[in-house]
């Protein structure tokens, strides 16, 4: 029963494939660019402000891929990615607050991340930066390949 279960899911997402509209074949540099700058908001979902889970929310829905709304419950969505395996689109988790994931981002590629900063908001950051290196936790991979091509404006 699992297997046509995942037959018919896997059938609804190449037949729909060709009805993706402009935002769905917007890569993630389009979708993150578009936003950037918007201030933190702590709660916050939309583009009038938005802290680091809601953006997550915000970015993954332009892929129709729904995520739980804390950084908390994020970190536990998708399989496990080491940081020397980390792609495009994956979700990286940090420990900012000294006990257990408490921030979050994707992955940008090229060693950086985009996330809602509480000091400036939407914004691009390395992996390497001092603050985010010593407080990385792990990170999770919740697109297969048919959304990570979309991510990267392939399709």
């Amino acid at each position: 029963m699992k297997k046509l279960i995942m037959s018919i899911m896997g059938a609804a997402v190449l037949f729909t494939a060709g009805t993706a509209t402009t935002t769905h074949a917007s890569s993630l540099n389009t979708v993150v660019n578009a936003v950037e700058g918007t201030p933190y908001k702590w709660g916050g979902t939309t583009i009038a402000g938005f802290d680091c889970s809601g953006f997550m929310r915000y970015v993954f829905n332009k892929y129709s891929i729904n995520l739980p709304r804390t950084s908390q419950q994020q970190a536990h969505a998708g399989v496990a990615v080491s940081k020397a395996g980390l792609r495009t689109g994956d979700l990286v988790f940090f420990n900012t607050m000294g006990s257990g994931v408490s921030h979050t981002g994707v992955y940008m590629g090229g060693g950086k991340f985009a996330h809602a900063s509480s000091s400036k908001g939407v914004s691009i950051t390395s992996l390497s930066n001092y603050y985010f290196s010593s407080r990385y936790v792990t990170a999770r991979r919740v697109t297969g390949q048919f959304m990570y091509d979309r991510m990267l404006g392939r399709i």
